[in-house]
């Protein structure tokens, strides 16, 4: 009896030690789950071939995994909103930048063309376009200018001759006059030589 009552002793003492043992996976650490599992299992009494785990000890255990799946929910449904938060800035963002671009879409189409009438040219177009019609421009001055002159130095030609044709007639008119006057006195003379004649 005493032996038993030895044995009895050393079993308890070894199953309390063992336990105690087993309590290390309780301990509040840095352990992760698989690692307060692995103690566990390890530090507790085997009987056969099942292992004996003191009800406490996986209440406490049972405490541990739900804190810390709570824990990972409470992370995830923290991440989730950090995540919404990010996503609604980034939308903000993406929206600013989309608007900077269409302002500067914007920017970019009025530096690069211009209304004239209510038609829209490019730059480039309207100052070819301003450039051709400049050119023609002052091609039609210069034609209507040549065309001035000519019709100038025509009329100057005509306005000689007609300067010259008229003092060729004056003189025509001035001699024809001289010769009128000529041939009268010539005639009177002759009527004046003819009436002596008759009176005498």
């Amino acid at each position: 009896m005493k032996f038993t009552f030895v044995i009895f002793m050393m079993m308890v003492s070894t199953g309390a030690w063992a336990q105690s043992q087993a309590d290390a996976a309780l301990e509040k650490d840095a352990k992760t789950l698989k690692e307060r599992y692995a103690v566990m299992k390890e530090k507790s009494e085997t009987f056969n071939e099942y292992k004996v785990i003191k009800e406490y000890i996986l209440d406490g255990m049972w405490r541990l995994t739900t804190d810390s799946i709570k824990k990972v929910h409470a992370e995830l449904a923290e991440a989730r909103t950090e995540a919404a938060q990010l996503q609604l800035s980034l939308n903000a963002a993406m929206a600013a930048v989309k608007q900077k671009e269409a302002s500067m879409a914007d920017v970019e189409y009025a530096a690069t063309h211009i209304t004239v009438l209510g038609m829209d040219f490019t730059k480039s177009f309207f100052i070819g376009l301003v450039g051709f019609v400049l050119l023609g421009m002052i091609l039609l001055i210069g034609l209507v200018t040549g065309r001035l002159k000519m019709i100038y130095q025509s009329l100057k030609e005509k306005m000689d001759a007609e300067n010259l044709i008229s003092k060729e007639f004056e003189n025509y008119k001035r001699k024809a006059l001289e010769k009128q006057m000529k041939l009268s006195r010539e005639l009177q003379n002759e009527r004046n030589k003819m009436a002596e004649m008759r009176s005498a």
